[in-house]
């Protein structure tokens, strides 16, 4: 086995977003597109941080749910709100805890790399508890304020 690639399925909109997804997240491109006759895309190719990920426009009836959902790890607080604030700018619908809907009905996480570390609180149970009510009151994560939590 080579590798698992995801696979999206869109209703016209694959190429849109593929290359918004490569223009927001480092070190990610738009590969190849397979065109139809008509020159409509068929399949895009890309990488999104050298993750390689392929989208089909495939019509209607499969819409995005959030029970598969993708997660970015940022390394601070200002790239998170860089990459929350190009989603929202985009038409992406926030939801709780870090995670938001794209404009074509992906979900996504925006989260920082430390993220385990954070929610587990160095193994200090209290802290952690701190940690996930402060979460579970925000809509984009405020990593500040869950260090806080966590120091009570």
């Amino acid at each position: 086995m080579q590798q698992i690639v995801p696979f999206l399925w869109f209703d016209g909109q694959a190429e849109d977003a593929a290359a918004f997804y490569a223009s927001v997240i480092p070190d990610s491109s738009l590969d190849h597109v397979e065109r139809l006759p008509d020159g409509s895309t068929m399949v895009v190719e890309f990488r999104l941080h050298g993750q390689p990920f392929r989208a089909m426009n495939a019509g209607p009836g499969h819409p995005h749910s959030d029970a598969i959902s993708f997660q970015i790890d940022v390394d601070d607080q200002a790239e998170l709100d860089r990459v929350w604030d190009a989603f929202l700018d985009a038409g992406a619908t926030p939801s709780m805890c870090g995670w938001l809907t794209d404009a074509w009905g992906v979900a996504w996480q925006v989260t920082p790399a430390n993220w385990g570390e954070l929610m587990s609180a160095g193994g200090d149970p209290a802290g952690a508890a701190r940690a996930f009510e402060a979460m579970r009151q925000m809509v984009k994560l405020d990593i500040d304020a869950l260090q806080a939590a966590i120091r009570g």
